[in-house]
């Protein structure tokens, strides 16, 4: 499930090109933080989805928020 839900996220991914630095910037837009910048788009594409596997633990392990992208939602349930 945590790979579909990084693969759903990584669909949203947002690219920019920043001439004035030289480098490619990538964010996932619906997880607030979750940034990189690299010399090109593969590099980018790869230190984005780190960044956001490390995002998601740390947010499993705190108990936050986790949006709930494509139906999969990856936030822990209380048992009773």
């Amino acid at each position: 499930m945590m790979r579909e839900y990084i693969n759903a996220a990584m669909k949203r991914a947002r690219y920019e090109d920043l001439p004035d630095n030289d480098v490619i910037y990538g964010e996932i837009p619906v997880c607030n933080g979750v940034y990189a910048t690299a010399a090109t788009l593969e590099e980018c594409t790869v230190l984005l989805e780190e960044v956001l596997e490390e995002w998601l633990l740390l947010r499993i392990s705190c108990k936050l928020d986790i949006p709930v992208l494509d139906g999969l939602d990856l936030r822990i349930k209380e048992s009773v």
